[in-house]
């Protein structure tokens, strides 16, 4: 293949949304004839996944609770409330934009030009949230940095559909879920070290993120798309109908969506209010400025759990062949630890261990679950972007209603400026214990 704009294309497909089978390599080959994916490959990819995450989930574990304490510091609920609308509209747009990719036609690929400008874009966001003067332009600065991360990271997981072979479904799982759960925690420590600059606090992570994701769109190759044909037209009924699909035509991938979106829902429960809980329990003022180191005790000692958990349960249910399994361990698990949370009370050493729990058990699910997803996807070879943004939607419905039903449930059965964080934990804990059973019981597919 050529890079130069100039040359001649490449032999046309005529194949609706497909490649031409012989171009496999660093292209996107049929799911029957896929090859081993270089270490170069997976090396960058994680190194763009870290980056990611480190720019989106630094300012949800941290830096816009700072931002709203200094905004509405009488209304620090409202943060439910600028999460839940960011996650909706990255749910409205994330099939969309992954339809777009999938019918791109570029001499760089399907997915480089979507991983690089999405995270300008959630780069253009962070910057918006630094300088917010009141709640409504921080919620605009949260919307667009929702939107471009979360973009980034499904250029990144479609690339993954367009590629792995299913024998490296699991180890590349294992060592991207081990991401997912170290740069969040790499991610706070980070921003924590800016307490104090509201712009540093949100640009140092933002450009981490920038730079990993450049790297990856510099250095993994993806071949010339220019040549493919696509005798469909994208029209309104194809727009609405990539946001739908049929459960019966594709039960699995529909069971999986649904025990992903019940999981989710209950770790955003537990997680949306939680340097807000850290900050009522082990401080007398409740300020989360009071609580910057103990957050980092907290993530250095969570990053071990955090890092096995998504680490043995991708390769060893690559190994076993199993996936069920470690999906309905993971819910007991997180279960476990949000009770020992909810009913941990002030003591550090009591919360510390619930926060390992439920961090183990989020690295397993989060593997597993990855891998799962890539199993059970359908249409895999032609439609990945969409249907991974249809399976995007049960994160970030979790991530729209569980705010907003968790700002109101806070002021349930307390007065004064008391908040009921236990009341969350505990529905987190009911809500991940049965989506580890609707796995166990209902997959057919996958062992």
């Amino acid at each position: 293949m050529s890079n130069n704009p100039a040359s001649s294309p490449a032999p046309v497909s005529s194949i609706p949304g497909s490649f031409s089978s012989d171009l496999q390599a660093e292209g996107v080959p049929t799911d029957s004839t896929r090859t081993p994916v270089s270490r170069r490959y997976i090396v960058f990819l994680l190194l763009g996944m870290f980056g990611a995450y480190v720019a989106l989930v630094a300012p949800i574990g941290l830096t816009l609770s700072l931002r709203i304490q200094e905004l509405a510091p009488s209304n620090v609920e409202v943060i439910g409330y600028v999460l839940g609308i960011g996650a909706i509209v990255t749910t409205i747009i994330g099939p969309l934009v992954g339809l777009w990719s999938d019918r791109t036609r570029s001499r760089f690929g399907r997915r480089r030009p979507f991983a690089f400008g999405t995270a300008l874009l959630g780069f253009l966001g962070l910057v918006v949230i630094a300088q917010a003067n009141d709640v409504p332009v921080l919620l605009i600065g949260w919307v667009i940095t929702s939107v471009g991360w979360s973009g980034s990271m499904n250029a990144l997981l479609q690339s993954q559909a367009d590629r792995l072979p299913e024998s490296q479904y699991g180890r590349v799982a294992g060592m991207s879920g081990f991401v997912q759960m170290v740069a969040p925690v790499a991610g706070i420590a980070l921003a924590s070290s800016f307490i104090g600059d509201n712009a540093l606090v949100f640009l140092v992570p933002g450009g981490v993120g920038l730079v990993a994701m450049m790297a990856w769109v510099l250095f993994v190759k993806e071949r010339d798309s220019r040549d493919v044909l696509f005798q469909d037209k994208v029209g309104a009924g194809k727009l609405f109908r990539s946001f739908v699909f049929n459960p019966r035509q594709y039960p699995d991938f529909a069971w999986n969506w649904l025990a992903r979106l019940l999981f989710m829902t209950g770790v955003t429960f537990s997680s949306t209010f939680s340097s807000l809980f850290y900050a009522s329990r082990l401080t007398a003022s409740g300020q989360i400025a009071d609580i910057g180191g103990i957050i980092i005790i907290f993530s250095t000692i969570s990053i071990a759990v955090t890092g096995v958990g998504a680490l043995l349960g991708g390769f060893l249910s690559d190994k076993l062949k199993r996936r069920r399994t470690f999906v309905l361990a993971s819910g007991i698990v997180y279960t476990a630890g949000s009770l020992t949370l909810a009913f941990g009370g002030s003591d550090f050493a009591v919360l510390l261990l619930g926060a390992c729990l439920t961090g183990l058990a989020l690295g397993v699910f989060s593997s597993v679950d990855q891998a799962i997803v890539l199993m059970v996807l359908p249409e895999k070879d032609k439609n990945a972007g969409r249907f991974l943004g249809i399976n995007g939607y049960s994160g970030s419905i979790a991530q729209a209603i569980a705010p907003l039903l968790a700002a109101p449930l806070i002021l349930v059965g307390v007065s004064g400026g008391e908040k009921n964080y236990g009341l969350l934990l505990l529905i987190a804990a009911a809500l991940t214990i049965v989506a580890g059973i609707i796995v166990q019981l209902k997959l057919k597919s996958v062992r």
